[in-house]
């Protein structure tokens, strides 16, 4: 049957359409592609942040800090490589100013100036150095800082430089030799020191009757700091840590130190203290840490000491405390360090405490005195040994004396027969 020439016509229409149907498919595929080729959005608000002040960026330049890239977000990782100099900023317009500066295994052919320092420190309240010990300290410090940190770094610091840094808050210098003729003469003008930490710094004189009301933060440890505790410091209400460690300060430990009500961590080791732990030391509620130990402190140890609830570390070692330890298995338990070694007045109950716990100390016998401790047995065994080994040896000698003449007089009648016999002998072959 053949068809009508308009329904062949149509059909022919029809077909190509069907047919390209297929290769309209992939249309979709260019609507996707441009999706990852939108997500570069950071570069375009890193590239909107505004530019370092000009005159901060040749400060940077004069310290060798590579100012290529904007120095402000470029943050070393800790794989980086010494030496490292971390630079922070604000976020101002229209330019950004540093506002933080932090040095790091120091070149030795770097060189602080004044005068960079100077264009900096309109905006600088922190400035800090760690472990450069070459490196010379600069001739004037901005007085805006409000954070100073040296650490293993400078041949020495002047004290007078760093009175200067009269709007401090926090100051850390530690194995950083200081010279000056005391503390006072570093403090007087810090009327907002919050922080203060001068250790290992050959610091030497007394502790200041002074102390400005802000402090939080003391360690004075590793010095050459003489005489006694201020009164002074326990009027710090707000302190939380005091370390007086490793000086000479001497006297005994003032009642009033219970006032320090926010304290958490007394460290008042290795010093020339005597006298008794005060009980006032019970009235401060969140103490974690107490250390007391290398000095000259005497009387018995507080019972009071075991009902510290906050107490985690307690050091006691090489005083000249006597009498029975009042501390009982649950108490120590809960320590995380105890160490009461070196007081050899000291003992400690043996129906309390097993000697398992190695304190360091002898057990009590019933008059609440120390055993001495009983001899080894390599020692006593050797005593033993000696005077069995003389007796024997005695012995010996009684014994073997009657043998050694019966042996003698055997051997002088042996010769006298055999002479007798040899002369019978000569006088027969004589005749």
């Amino acid at each position: 049957m053949k068809l009508p020439l308009p329904l062949l016509l149509l059909l022919l229409l029809l077909s190509p359409t069907t047919s390209a149907a297929p290769s309209l498919s992939p249309t979709p595929s260019p609507t996707i592609s441009p999706v990852p080729r939108t997500s570069p959005t950071p570069p375009r608000t890193s590239s909107s942040s505004s530019p370092l002040d000009p005159k901060q960026l040749k400060a940077l330049e004069s310290l060798n800090i590579p100012t290529l890239r904007n120095p402000c977000d470029h943050h070393p990782s800790s794989s980086s490589k010494p030496p490292t100099t971390v630079v922070t900023c604000d976020t101002g317009s229209p330019f950004r100013l540093v506002t933080s500066l932090s040095f790091t295994n120091c070149s030795s052919d770097l060189s602080i100036s004044s005068t960079a320092l100077k264009a900096l420190s309109p905006s600088l309240p922190s400035l800090s150095f760690h472990n450069c010990p070459s490196l010379s300290p600069p001739p004037h410090l901005p007085d805006s800082l409000h954070s100073f940190s040296a650490v293993s770094s400078f041949p020495r610091l002047s004290g007078l430089s760093l009175a200067r840094l009269v709007n401090l808050t926090d100051i850390t210098v530690s194995s950083v030799p200081v010279s000056t003729s005391g503390l006072f003469v570093i403090l007087g003008n810090m009327h907002d020191i919050v922080s203060l930490t001068i250790s290992h710094a050959n610091l030497s004189g007394n502790i200041p009757k002074s102390f400005h009301s802000n402090l939080t933060f003391i360690d004075l440890s590793d010095n050459l700091i003489k005489g006694p505790i201020p009164t002074s410091i326990t009027l710090l209400s707000n302190l939380k840590a005091l370390n007086l460690s490793s000086n000479s300060i001497s006297g005994e430990i003032p009642d009033s130190i219970g006032d320090l009500i926010s304290l958490k961590n007394l460290s008042l080791s290795s010093n020339k203290l005597s006298g008794p732990i005060p009980d006032s030391i019970s009235s401060i509620p969140d103490l974690t840490h107490l250390d007391l130990s290398g000095n000259q402190l005497n009387g018995t140890v507080p019972r009071f000491i075991s009902k510290m609830k906050s107490l985690k570390y307690l050091n006691l070692a090489n005083n000249a405390f006597h009498g029975v330890l009042p501390f009982n298995a649950s108490f120590l338990k809960k320590l995380e360090v105890f160490k009461v070694g070196g007081n050899s007045d000291l003992c400690y109950n043996h129906t309390v405490l097993s000697s398992k716990m190695k304190l360091g100390i002898a057990p009590c016998d019933k008059h609440g005195l120390p055993l001495s401790p009983p001899p080894r047995k390599e020692d006593s065994s050797s005593d033993d040994d000696y005077s069995e080994d003389d007796s024997s040896e005695k012995k010996k000698e009684e014994h073997h004396g009657p043998n050694k003449a019966v042996l003698g007089v055997a051997i002088g009648l042996s010769s006298l027969v055999f002479l007798i016999i040899f002369m019978i002998l000569l006088a027969k072959w004589c005749g």
